[in-house]
């Protein structure tokens, strides 16, 4: 395992405090934390600032959870990252997306045009690191400016935390019992 979860006899209080923005008091700790942040409590000061800006995608942002996770999805089937794909399923339904829905997010399919534009964004901002002017335009007739600086800001965040999750060895937590985001 190349980054293994901190055990629980080294969280100390300042690794609990780092992931409090997270998680309540009771999954401080290497079970309850999950497969992500309980690999995350190694570092805790990158843990805390990213965290905080993960807090935000997640809890804050502008964008309809509909679209976030379209989104997510979409970034974690070309990132090839089981971890995040496995997390946001279960993110993308509650958020009201089907099976078949989500399915074809990973393959960058849908059916509407706000959820095809978004898969294509993603797609865009994944092969170029830029939206094309028509593309932005376009977002336009259904984002507002804070909505799109989100949605690339969404991409982003899940791009490098594909990136770390699939460079650590988080697998999906197969019991279900992880309460990453």
């Amino acid at each position: 395992m190349r980054l293994p979860p901190l055990p629980d006899d080294e969280w100390d209080d300042r690794t609990r405090e780092a992931l409090s923005a997270l998680l309540p008091r009771r999954l401080r700790n290497e079970y309850g934390a999950g497969p992500a942040m309980s690999r995350m409590a190694r570092h805790p000061d990158l843990a805390e600032a990213f965290l905080s800006f993960s807090v935000y995608i997640l809890f804050r942002s502008t964008l309809p959870a509909r679209v976030r996770e379209l989104a997510t999805l979409r970034v974690a089937a070309r990132r090839e990252c089981a971890y995040e794909w496995a997390h946001h399923v279960q993110l993308a339904r509650e958020a009201g997306l089907t099976e078949a829905e989500i399915e074809a997010a990973g393959r960058g399919k849908a059916d509407g045009p706000l959820d095809s534009l978004i898969l294509g964004a993603v797609d865009e901002l994944e092969d170029r690191s830029t939206l094309s002017d028509r593309t932005w335009e376009a977002l336009g007739e259904h984002l507002d400016e804070r909505q799109r600086m989100d949605l690339v800001f969404t991409v982003g965040a899940y791009a490098v935390m594909a990136m770390a999750f699939n460079s650590f060895g988080v697998l999906p937590d197969a019991q279900g019992s992880g309460h990453d985001h």
